[in-house]
């Protein structure tokens, strides 16, 4: 498989929040429970077989499958899954923002997160929330399970053993992590000591190709079954092949500009309206994305509960010079915008720039690669980022709390979300997102969302672009690859070469 897959940091679910990151915990590691890739609103056992919640609304309890086990032939029992989750919230990593926002934090894990027995796990939280949101929190990276005693024995110091998962493994999954180089490839095998059906191949590389047109000429020439990140040019034109065909599906990765409100340009509400305004969503759509994105507007992916499609901006440059004048701005300004160096981020940030021009905006692209444009963007130290961010379960509540919570904006806070990434909190849109997160009537919940994202498109300091559609082109003798609407949900097991 050919894939650009420079963003990876870490492979400790403790710690990865990356996509391609996510990707491989998803295909080595187990949680307590999953959800169905081709219906994200189902949950479906994974190392439980049962679950339910008290009628408090608080108390949530798994019973786990018997027959699960970890390489070293070990039993994969509660006690592993109450580590993780201990583990995972006390290393306090950016993965942990998902677990506490079910309520769990340094102070109460440990008798929050508790085994009766070998079998059952026990989670107590501080308060109600609705339980549907619970559970795709628990669906999400963060509460993969490792194996507790393998991990503890590579400890260093009072790290929990993160040095030593940052590059090894320690799960269940259907595959096993044998090897992965930073910025060239890892490689699975088929696990045999999975519980589960075993994978259709013993054996997947994934090797970092970051131009699309050799990822094509790879595919076309048999050196990959597999080729993941093509531009609109190179599937059209693979489309012409018979010995290639196609797997879509559509993500939940939101393209988005987040504009830093440290910057004194951007701090101005009209200069973020200007800046919408100077947008041709359309024309890169349909000259860079093709059939790989669709313009969306708002940060609730398509299909998540309270979704909408509203899309109030189009390109007009006069309109954005109205607004720069209003703010002594009718000369233009200069900013920067980080882009990350593979397709089709460049093309984008072109577009982007030329756009910008025409309303006396004047950007200089500073080019990267994934880590080194992320790393930039979560030290607050960008102008404009061009990214994409996944919400880390389908639940609205994911994007809402990433987009817009930010209850300490210091430089030193703890919770470091796209919204302290760019220096902004709004206390009243906390507040809608908190209401929302504990309604238990769906469609009020629905309704709140709805407003949430009205709202935001209105106030909020990001320019939201693209939702992502992902087409995988394959040889016609494989087959079988799940595109999930996250990317841990891109799963490998199915995929078959005859």
């Amino acid at each position: 498989m050919a894939k650009q897959i420079d963003d990876i940091v870490s492979l400790d679910p403790a710690e990865a929040y990356e996509l391609s990151g996510a990707e491989v915990i998803g295909n080595v590691y187990s949680r307590l429970i999953d959800y169905d890739a081709a219906a994200p609103s189902k949950l479906k056992p994974d190392l439980a077989i049962s679950w339910k919640v008290d009628a408090d609304g608080k108390t949530f309890t798994f019973v786990m499958r018997d027959n699960a086990r970890f390489e070293t032939g070990k039993p994969a029992t509660s006690a592993d899954a109450v580590f993780s989750l201990q583990r995972a919230v006390m290393l306090d990593k950016a993965p942990a923002v998902i677990l506490n926002a079910i309520g769990l934090t340094k102070d109460n894990v440990a008798a929050a997160v508790t085994a009766p027995d070998a079998h059952t796990v026990q989670i107590k939280l501080p308060k109600s929330l609705a339980p549907s949101f619970v559970y795709f929190c628990l669906t999400g990276v963060s509460a993969s399970v490792v194996d507790k005693e393998t991990v503890l024995s590579h400890q260093q110091g009072n790290d929990m053993g993160l040095q030593w998962l940052e590059t090894h493994w320690a799960g269940t999954g259907p595959y096993r992590l044998v090897i992965w180089r930073p910025n060239e490839y890892y490689a699975f095998e088929a696990n045999s000591k999975y519980w589960g059906p075993k994978p259709a191949t013993r054996r997947i590389i994934v090797r970092q190709v970051k131009d699309a047109s050799t990822q094509r000429l790879m595919l076309e020439r048999g050196d990959v079954d597999y080729a993941r990140n093509l531009d609109k040019d190179q599937l059209a034109a693979l489309a012409k092949n018979p010995s290639i065909k196609f797997d879509k599906g559509i993500k939940s990765a939101i393209t988005y500009l987040g504009l830093n409100q440290k910057n004194q340009y951007l701090a101005k509400p009209e200069v973020v309206e200007a800046l919408k305004y100077l947008v041709d969503y359309d024309a890169i759509a349909n000259a860079i994305l093709g059939a790989t994105a669709t313009v969306h507007q708002s940060f609730e992916p398509v299909g998540f509960l309270g979704a909408i499609s509203d899309q109030p901006y189009k390109f007009d440059p006069a309109k954005a010079k109205e607004l720069l004048a209003k703010v002594g701005l009718a000369g233009g300004f200069n900013i920067t915008m980080d882009v990350r160096n593979a397709t089709p981020e460049p093309e984008i940030g072109q577009t982007l720039q030329a756009g910008f021009a025409q309303g006396g905006v004047k950007v200089e692209l500073v080019p990267g690669d994934g880590k080194q444009v992320l790393t930039k963007y979560r030290a607050r130290h960008h102008d404009i980022f061009l990214g994409e961010w996944e919400p880390d379960y389908p639940d609205p509540h994911s994007n809402a709390e990433g987009f817009i919570v930010n209850p300490d904006n210091r430089d030193n806070s703890t919770m470091k979300t796209p919204a302290w990434r760019n220096a902004w909190s709004d206390p009243a849109m906390m507040k809608a997102v908190a209401d929302a997160l504990v309604e238990r009537d769906d469609k009020k919940r629905a309704a709140m969302y709805e407003k949430i994202q009205r709202d935001f498109m209105v106030h909020a300091p990001y320019v939201m672009l693209f939702e992502q559609v992902e087409v995988a082109a394959h040889r016609a003798n494989v087959h079988g690859l799940t595109i999930g609407v996250t990317s841990e949900f891109d799963r490998y097991a199915g995929i078959a070469k005859q």
